[in-house]
């Protein structure tokens, strides 16, 4: 054999192969047959993990199964379309069909959203005291998204914003995983005030990036009085914290209550509005939604442009829904709006004289939105989880649990169904309500 190239195989070249920079070299090992190599369980991330919906754990706490004589009745959902006695508008309707039949919208558009929609967000909201152009409008995938992508443009780990309580826990659903800390403050329902303004303002910290204001209020029903919304943003002031104005419920208000604008009010302070055609126009699957960027003294400069990449990442909502907007917030009829008012305004005060006629329930008058809160005596029925499921096995009623907004022994009932259905809510409550307190 010749002479070859390569190095004296020794224990000198041994140890210099077996070691690079200090560290050994792996040691070969017999190749395994794809067919003995197992999967292993993949782990959720931390994200997933931390991403939970305070809702879903109390339905779940409720899975029991229903008295089978009675059909049930679900006062625990929000959503206005189950029944059909609130179809959306007909303008509505009509742009869909116009926008489908056009296909102008079948591709992508602007993370942002079209123009023309967002010019009909800005001109429908404009106010001499709050101007909007459709620079400021974003569109979004339902409010929901409009939240998100707030709270995600200003706020980082180990930051806090308040929100109220009881509130909607999807404020706390959004902030968890990104290691946000939600703070509470407390509405005060059947007070003289609507709100704890000492504590709310003792919540507030360096740290503090923003107060949510919910208005009208989700779950409580209640409308923040313009005297209220003054002071919440006299507070905002003092400490440069800015609003983020959660209004999906705006103007839908009742029994003598008025909506404001919290954008409108003063003192100006920076605001970032959520809303969308959810719950005014009664088409919670449709998913469109928009924030509107009310910038006072250029403290949202920065923030604006953080909004604007966060909206790449579906790059925008549904063409469809966009290209249909203009003619829905246009050509939708106050009559419709009027229509929907009477029939929560009727349910409302259907729940609460008849309610509050029950031993031991204490309803809060509600003005808006399309719920109510009602208080139970726990001395009398114990907590809203078991008073809850007894009415499920008894009655065959549904309602959401107070601890999933934060307040535990009161319970929520949803004031979009008929009224001869709502009656029957009602009569079936006073039956289980009766037969609690015979048998304690």
């Amino acid at each position: 054999m010749g002479k070859t190239d390569g190095p004296t195989i020794n224990a000198e070249t041994c140890t210099k192969l077996l070691s690079t920079n200090g560290k050994s070299l792996p040691t070969p090992t017999a190749s395994i047959p794809q067919h003995l190599i197992k999967w292993q369980p993949y782990k959720s991330s931390k994200f997933a993990v931390n991403t939970v919906n305070p809702i879903r754990i109390f339905v779940d706490a409720l899975n029991i199964q229903p008295n089978p004589t009675l059909k049930p009745i679900k006062l625990n959902l929000g959503d206005p379309t189950l029944l059909g006695n609130l179809p959306p508008p007909t303008a509505a309707i009509e742009a869909i069909q116009e926008t489908l039949a056009s296909h102008k919208f079948d591709g992508y558009g602007p993370s942002i959203g079209f123009l023309a929609p967002r010019q009909a967000v800005a001109e429908k909201f404009n106010h001499p005291d709050a101007p909007v152009t459709a620079d400021d409008v974003v569109l979004t995938s339902g409010c929901s998204h409009a939240l998100q992508i707030a709270i995600e443009a200003i706020a980082d780990e180990g930051d806090n914003i308040l929100v109220p309580c009881p509130g909607f826990p999807l404020y706390k659903t959004l902030m968890c995983p990104l290691g946000i800390e939600d703070r509470s403050y407390n509405l005060i329902l059947n007070g003289k005030e609507q709100l704890d303004f000492a504590q709310l303002e003792a919540q507030i910290d360096k740290k503090t990036k923003a107060i949510i204001i919910n208005n009208p209020s989700n779950p409580a029903g209640i409308v923040l009085s313009e005297k209220t919304l003054q002071r919440i943003l006299e507070i905002a002031n003092k400490h440069k914290v800015i609003i983020i104005a959660d209004e999906i419920y705006g103007d839908l208000v009742f029994n003598g209550a008025i909506f404001h604008n919290i954008a409108t009010l003063t003192p100006k302070v920076p605001v970032i509005a959520c809303d969308g055609i959810a719950k005014r126009y009664m088409v919670p699957g449709w998913r469109l939604g928009w924030l509107i960027i009310h910038d006072r003294y250029g403290v949202l400069a920065d923030v604006r442009k953080g909004i604007l990449a966060l909206t790449t990442k579906i790059v925008g909502p549904c063409a469809i829904m966009q290209g249909a907007l203009p003619k829905i917030l246009k050509d939708t009829r106050e009559s419709y709006f009027e229509e929907a008012r009477s029939i929560i305004e009727k349910n409302a005060q259907l729940f609460y004289k008849a309610l509050s006629e029950i031993p031991g329930l204490t309803p809060v008058k509600s003005q808006g939105a399309m719920y109510m809160m009602i208080k139970i005596d726990k001395n009398m029925y114990g907590d809203d989880i078991e008073f809850l499921k007894k009415m499920i096995s008894e009655q065959s009623v549904y309602c959401l649990p107070g601890g999933a907004f934060g307040s535990p022994y009161w319970f929520r009932v949803v004031l979009t169904y008929t009224e001869e259905l709502s009656i029957e809510a009602i009569n079936r409550i006073s039956t289980f309500c009766k037969t609690m307190r015979n048998k304690s």
